[in-house]
């Protein structure tokens, strides 16, 4: 099975500049060893279970409680039975109907 999860996290109550925060949560999750893409307006991760998916979840809440008193996030999912690998496949499968695009 894939879980693809594409998420943000971050807290409101720090001002402009967040990326100190969101780096914490992006090193927990390089650190966990699932696989990743670093987005502008997100992340998203791919795991094996829906389980191990909200488990990334709760950890990166963990990561920013301790400092701040209001997190904002938003998750959207794609889970899919029989598959995996699909956070490069996706992509792979329109590249192979229009060429290479910007990553």
């Amino acid at each position: 099975m894939s879980v693809l999860l594409e998420f943000a996290m971050f807290p409101t109550d720090k001002g402009e500049s967040i990326s100190p925060y969101v780096s914490k949560i992006i090193k927990m999750i390089h650190e966990s060893g699932v696989s990743y893409q670093l987005t502008p307006m997100g992340t998203i991760i791919e795991t094996e279970t829906m389980a191990e998916a909200l488990a990334i979840v709760q950890q990166s809440y963990d990561v920013l409680e301790p400092n701040c008193n209001r997190v904002y996030s938003s998750l959207k999912f794609d889970i899919r039975k029989g598959k995996s690998q699909c956070l490069t496949q996706k992509i792979k499968s329109v590249e192979d109907i229009i060429g290479k695009v910007n990553k």
